[in-house]
């Protein structure tokens, strides 16, 4: 195999995972009438309980099957139309909630676009088109469709009447309480906290019994969203090929998750869990809802029809609370709703949860990516700026790559020295190619040439490639992240082809250093046409992507022309 031939199958390579990338993003979604016709079934599937306990009821207002449903518009109606709502700002959320709904949340540090005036993301939302809530309610054992207990859709109030909260300077977070008081004497206080730099909401509900009978209820959380119309940014927009639906960990089947439009197709989902999170993810955000360690829960999945379009939802039932007369019980959770920041998710130390940042549906090229991304952060506290971390991670890659392209480049230039002897052998021989290519392989053993001395480090920099892209796509950090000049979002694609352009003109003078003696006529075209191809594909690769590219390839052809200097100073006599 010589350089040109493994050149050419790591184009091809590359081409074909463009192509399936493209046809996995145009797969059509199930028919609506598919989803509206098998959403009975699924919901039905999706009412968990609890190990151990009696059989929790639906939650109200989720699902079709739900009681409340019957009076109910869709969950976004409903939950709007009946419970007062609070405020709450912090240095990085603002966010609309009632007792029971999360129902806007914006992240005050990321902007929606690049323009120096944008709004912050809206992760949270009520209009019907970008619908995404989360939900938690309870349902009591035992009563007439277990409504005596608060809903996510009505039930809480604001305790003391307090609608507006502000993180006060200096104060490291700030806790808004929410109150049901049910007619059987038992009080629900819901307490969500809020703290300081952080995206994590903690839900604490604790049940006092001051009636004469035992209570028994399970508490439920849910997400609930219409699926994200993208916006195609060009034929390679990252936000089209990240993960987009539902996703969840147990400690039994470890990480999963599955896209909306398989929720009906691959059939119901209904586990039995201790610990565990659920979550909906979407390109550089997400939201998850994470019980207590050793809570036992139900979680499942569902579908149902709102104003928005389809809604689905993921959901986790438990764990469920016996209180006797004058005794209380408590019960937690954090909700996260915000940024895929690596590091604060790993802080959580909840298992998986890193998971949520998408870099691959393949686990060897998210280990991959996620070993790239430690490294780049690193680089990233040293520099300062992301894109020249980008450079100094290709630096690192290159030395520890050194031995292996030092042989191949060595090898390349000794192809080069030989280049005449190589030509005479073939006009020898003519059309015998099995007397040239025993010839040829004569004078490799003479001359101590390596063949096949470029094939490995080309071939160790296809899994690199594709793990840096998942990389770049999805990591948050980068988002918006400027480099120098020109390119103010290392995560888009250059806007003037600058950086591609480069790259045509290092692949051409690569080439023109490369030995092509021997080289197919169809090879030969094929090769002066790459660099053409390549421009035109990295046109449309995220800006960092192609600064990677660029630098390796510049650094490698400043290496290779080094060996040709050293070793093919003067061609080789015949």
């Amino acid at each position: 195999m010589n350089q040109t031939r493994v050149f050419l199958i790591f184009a091809w390579l590359m081409v074909a995972t463009l192509l399936w990338m493209e046809w996995g993003k145009e797969k059509a979604l199930p028919a609506e009438a598919a989803q509206t016709s098998t959403a009975t079934a699924t919901s039905a599937a999706a009412n968990g309980s609890v190990p151990g306990a009696p059989s929790a009821p639906a939650a109200p207002g989720a699902v079709p099957s739900a009681p409340s449903m019957a009076a109910a518009a869709s969950p976004a109606t409903a939950g709007a139309a009946s419970s007062p709502t609070a405020t709450v700002t912090t240095d990085v959320l603002n966010v609309v909630l009632d007792g029971g709904e999360l129902r806007q949340a914006d992240l005050l540090k990321y902007p929606s676009t690049a323009d120096r005036d944008s709004a912050p993301v809206r992760v949270f939302a009520q209009d019907p088109a970008n619908y995404f809530v989360a939900q938690s309610g309870w349902v009591q054992s035992g009563s007439a469709n277990g409504q005596n207990a608060p809903t996510h859709q009505a039930g809480f109030v604001p305790e003391g009447g307090k609608t507006d909260y502000t993180l006060a300077d200096g104060a490291s977070s700030v806790d808004v309480p929410f109150v049901w008081t049910g007619a059987n004497g038992v009080t629900i206080r819901r307490t969500y906290t809020f703290s300081r730099g952080d995206y994590v909401v903690k839900v604490r509900d604790e049940v006092i019994n001051a009636g004469s009978a035992p209570w028994q209820g399970f508490v439920y959380r849910q997400l609930s969203r219409v699926p994200r119309a993208l916006v195609k940014k060009g034929p390679m927009s990252a936000e089209q090929y990240s993960f987009q639906g539902a996703a969840w960990y147990s400690s039994t089947d470890k990480y999963e998750k599955r896209k909306y439009e398989d929720f009906v197709d691959d059939g119901p989902m209904q586990k039995e869990v201790t610990g565990g999170w659920i979550g909906m993810l979407q390109h550089h955000f997400f939201s998850a809802w994470i019980p207590g360690a050793n809570d036992k829960s139900t979680f499942s999945l569902a579908t149902t029809q709102g104003t928005g379009g389809t809604q689905y939802v993921v959901r986790e039932v438990g764990p469920g609370v016996n209180v006797a007369p004058g005794a209380t019980a408590s019960t937690e959770a954090r909700l996260w709703v915000g940024p895929k920041l690596v590091k604060a998710i790993e802080a959580q130390n909840v298992p998986n949860l890193d998971r949520a940042v998408d870099f691959s549906s393949f686990s060897i090229m998210a280990t991959i990516a996620g070993w790239l991304f430690w490294v780049l952060e690193k680089i990233y506290g040293l520099v300062g700026n992301w894109g020249w971390a980008i450079v100094g991670l290709v630096l690192l890659i290159k030395l520890a790559m050194y031995p292996l392209s030092a042989a191949q480049y060595k090898s390349m230039a000794k192809m080069r020295k030989f280049q005449p002897r190589m030509a005479q052998l073939k006009e020898r021989y003519g059309d015998d190619k099995q007397k040239l290519q025993m010839a040829m392989m004569e004078l490799y053993k003479k001359e101590k040439i390596n063949p096949v001395g470029g094939c490995l480090p080309i071939l160790l920099q296809m899994p690199v490639f594709l793990a840096l892209y998942w990389m770049l796509s999805e990591s948050v950090e980068l988002r918006h992240a400027p480099w120098i000049g020109w390119i103010t979002d290392l995560t888009a694609r250059d806007p003037y082809f600058v950086l591609p352009l480069i790259n045509v003109a290092v692949m051409w003078f690569t080439q023109k250093l490369n030995p092509t003696v021997g080289m197919d006529p169809m090879q030969a075209k094929m090769m002066q046409f790459m660099p053409l191809v390549f421009g035109v594909m990295f046109a449309f690769f995220p800006a960092g992507l192609v600064l990677y590219w660029v630098t390796n390839g510049a650094l490698g052809l400043l290496q290779q022309w080094w060996m040709v200097k050293r070793y093919s100073e003067e061609p080789a006599k015949a």
